[in-house]
């Protein structure tokens, strides 16, 4: 068999991605130079603050690990048709379960417990949480899109409230800690040049996590099913496939994936849950699902990307404005959006439910 109309795939598909990156690219310098800096020092700034030192890298797995869990939260749904807006809620609230259960457990818990039931916890209520909008558009044909993004409303309230009268140490935003059995530890623990970085095994779950997500999608008969789904729902009703039945579930395992980012920061950074300590992770999450094609692999290196972005932009505040870094970031998914056909389609039909709503 050729391999030739496989590359030709290949390449159409990271053609987007491809230009959305180097339209970037190209606005950045121009912004750079707008600012009265030289572009070529302060891209060598940039990745001299991250990938130059083992403290900068880091901090860019760091902040790239909760960025892969979102994305899978927003890539699995996507495979399936249905866009999550909603991963940010479901963090939130996979976060708060994650703490709540931390603090609950006895003290002397052991790790081999207190570890699965926080963490499981947290991707419980993050799979409720995005089941949920999967759930009402079997039912009634309600669009994801909205019912996923006023969600996200409903998670930050329910959780503000929640900490704010019942849960939170007196004086602060945040619980009381989570027993140490159910804390992760950082990788300086065994890697010394890191001493200083937040990074800690939760990356290695992320990590994971998405080769598990790959196998799903390409080596399982659900994994068929859900892309059978995104491709064709009425084909896939001829074949015995519920749409309904798999998009509900394609919403929870997404929703899961984003409740686990609590792993990171409560478990593996803080110790306790804080509010507002997502800081839009959830909607990053969307431009890394985008940016990565919806693909594991993709949204591994797309999260890779916004890390850099993200710790880049402490590395270069002393020569330009540290929100260029943020402007980059919009820059790549308005281009990702102009080049990509499939994106249009699913931007043109959230503008027609937010309509018909």
């Amino acid at each position: 068999m050729s391999l030739t109309p496989r590359l030709g795939q290949t390449g159409r598909a990271l053609l987007g991605p491809g230009v959305a990156l180097l339209f970037a690219l190209l606005c950045g310098e121009l912004l750079v130079l707008c600012c009265g800096a030289a572009p070529g020092r302060v891209f060598s700034a940039l990745l001299a603050g991250t990938w130059g030192n083992p403290y900068g890298l880091g901090q860019v797995l760091f902040k790239a690990t909760p960025l892969v869990l979102t994305g899978l939260a927003v890539a699995i749904p996507y495979r399936a048709g249905l866009l999550n807006i909603g991963a940010e809620g479901q963090v939130v609230l996979g976060a708060l379960a994650t703490g709540v259960v931390g603090m609950s457990l006895p003290a002397a818990c052991p790790a081999w417990l207190a570890l699965p039931a926080a963490a499981g916890a947290g991707f419980l209520a993050g799979a409720a949480w995005g089941a949920l909008p999967g759930w009402l558009k079997a039912r009634s044909g309600a669009h994801e899109v909205i019912t996923s993004i006023m969600l996200n409303f409903v998670a930050l309230a329910l959780a503000n409230w929640l900490v704010a009268a019942h849960l939170a140490v007196p004086e602060s935003l945040h619980t009381p800690a989570v027993v140490a059995g159910a804390r992760l530890a950082r990788l300086a623990r065994w890697l010394p040049a890191l001493h200083g970085s937040a990074l800690n095994l939760s990356t290695l779950l992320a990590l994971g996590l998405a080769s598990w997500a790959w196998w799903l999608l390409f080596r399982t008969r659900l994994g068929f099913g859900l892309r059978t789904v995104g491709c064709s729902p009425r084909a896939a009703l001829f074949a015995g496939i519920s749409p309904g039945r798999i998009g509900t579930l394609a919403m929870a395992v997404g929703g899961g994936m984003a409740g686990l980012v609590g792993c990171n920061f409560v478990l593996g950074y803080k110790g306790w849950y804080e509010d507002g300590f997502s800081g839009g992770v959830g909607f990053v999450g969307i431009a890394v699902a985008l940016l990565g094609r919806a693909h594991p692999a993709g949204v591994v290196l797309a999260a890779l990307l916004f890390g850099t972005l993200s710790q880049g932009g402490l590395a270069i505040n002393a020569l330009v404005p540290k929100e260029l870094v943020d402007v980059l970031q919009a820059l790549v998914v308005l281009a990702l959006l102009c080049t990509s056909r499939d994106l249009r389609r699913a931007a043109l039909a959230a503008r027609q439910a937010r309509s018909a709503a």
